[in-house]
C-alpha cells in the first residue's frame, strides 16, 4: 500500500513525515517512457508534493510545476486533500537524453545531469487551490514561486519552507524503478523551548537523518528507518495515510475545453477531422466526440461550467 506516515521526535520538539509509493508510482510511469534522469527527479517531486500535501492545511489540490529550458521543459506534478496524486514530465527529443527513450529505460548515464542541468534558466512555482465554499463559484488559490538555485528538489523545497512557513525543513528524497520515497524534518515553532536549545536538537536530528541512505531510504519501512535513526529518542508514530494515484480528468471537463473554443471552432475541427480527440497526458484516458455530441453540447449550455475546464 501507498502510504504516508507523520511522526513527532518528542523531546527534541521535531515533527516529521515518511512516505513510499509504489503502485502509483508504477501507474505514472506506465504513462510515459521516461529517461532514467527525468524518471528520477519525477519520483522525487511526488514524493514531495505527497509530503508537502500532509504539512499544509487545504481543502482542493496542490500543485508543483517546474517550468524548466533544457533538456525539461516541463515537470507537474499534483496533490489533492484525498491522498490522489498524479504527475507528468516533458523534455526536449532532440536533447541528449532522447537517445534513452524506449531504446532502454532502465540504462542508467555514465554520469548523470545535475538538477540545474536538467531544467536549466527554469522557475518553479507551487499553488494551492482550495475547493468553493458554499455560495462561492471559485476557491480561494495561493501560489508561491521558488528559486531553482538549489543543487536538488530537495534543496528547493527547503528554500520553499524557509520563505513560506519560516520553519527550519530538511527533506530527503530518492526514486528508482520500484519506489518513490521521502524523509522530511521539520523544526516545531519556538514556543517551548529556547532557541539554542532548538538548534541544538534540529542538528542532532539532521545529522542523524544524513546518515541514511537511499537503498535504506526505498527499501525501510517507516517503523524500521525511524528505529534505525532515533531509537534513543521519545518517538511517536502515527497511524499510516494511503496514498493512491488519482487523475482529474473526466468527460465533463473535456466538454467544457471544446465548450470553451466556441461552436464555431469546435465545428472546423469536427470539418477537418471528423471528429474531436483529445488524450489525457496524465492517465492516458481517451476522449472522442462526434458531430451528435458537439451539437449537443452547444444546445445544453447549462451543463457547462467554463469555470471547470480541463487545465
Amino acid at each position: 500500500m501507498d502510504k504516508l506516515q507523520r511522526f513527532l521526535l518528542e523531546n527534541l520538539h521535531i515533527r516529521g513525515e515518511w512516505v513510499s509509493l509504489q503502485t502509483s508510482w508504477q501507474t505514472i510511469q506506465n504513462t510515459a517512457h521516461y529517461p532514467a534522469p527525468v524518471h528520477k527527479v519525477l519520483g522525487e517531486a511526488l514524493a514531495a508534493i505527497s509530503l508537502l500535501a500532509e504539512s499544509l492545511k487545504f481543502d482542493g489540490s496542490l500543485t508543483l510545476q517546474i517550468r524548466g529550458t533544457q533538456p525539461v521543459t516541463m515537470l507537474v506534478v499534483q496533490a489533492n486533500s484525498k491522498g490522489g496524486i498524479r504527475g507528468i514530465a516533458k523534455w526536449k527529443e532532440d536533447s541528449f537524453l532522447a537517445e534513452e527513450v524506449l531504446s532502454n529505460k532502465d540504462s542508467i548515464p555514465t554520469q548523470d545531469p545535475s538538477f540545474n542541468e536538467l531544467f536549466g534558466a527554469g522557475t518553479m512555482v507551487i499553488s494551492v487551490e482550495n475547493n468553493p465554499k458554499k455560495g462561492q463559484q471559485q476557491g480561494e488559490r495561493y501560489q508561491s514561486l521558488v528559486s531553482l538555485d538549489g543543487d536538488s528538489l530537495a534543496d528547493c523545497f527547503k528554500e520553499y519552507f524557509t520563505q513560506s512557513e519560516q520553519l527550519k525543513t530538511q527533506l530527503w528524497l530518492t526514486a528508482d524503478e520500484n519506489t518513490a520515497t521521502g524523509l522530511m524534518l521539520q523544526s516545531l515553532p519556538e514556543d517551548k523551548l529556547d532557541s539554542a536549545t532548538q538548534a541544538n536538537n534540529w542538528t542532532h536530528a539532521t545529522v542523524l537523518a544524513e546518515t541514511i541512505s537511499d537503498e535504506e531510504l526505498l527499501s525501510l519501512k517507516a517503523e524500521d528507518l525511524l528505529h534505525r535513526l532515533y531509537h534513543e529518542e521519545d518517538l511517536r508514530l502515527y497511524d499510516p495515510q494511503p496514498i493512491h494515484f488519482e487523475c482529474s480528468c473526466s468527460q465533463q471537463k473535456i466538454e467544457n475545453t471544446i465548450y470553451s473554443l466556441g461552436e464555431v471552432e469546435a465545428n472546423d475541427i469536427l470539418s477537418e477531422q471528423g471528429s474531436i480527440s483529445i488524450d489525457c497526458e496524465f492517465c492516458n484516458t481517451h476522449y472522442e466526440l462526434d458531430s451528435i455530441d458537439v451539437e449537443r453540447l452547444f444546445s445544453n449550455a447549462d451543463v457547462v461550467n467554463t469555470n471547470d475546464q480541463l487545465h
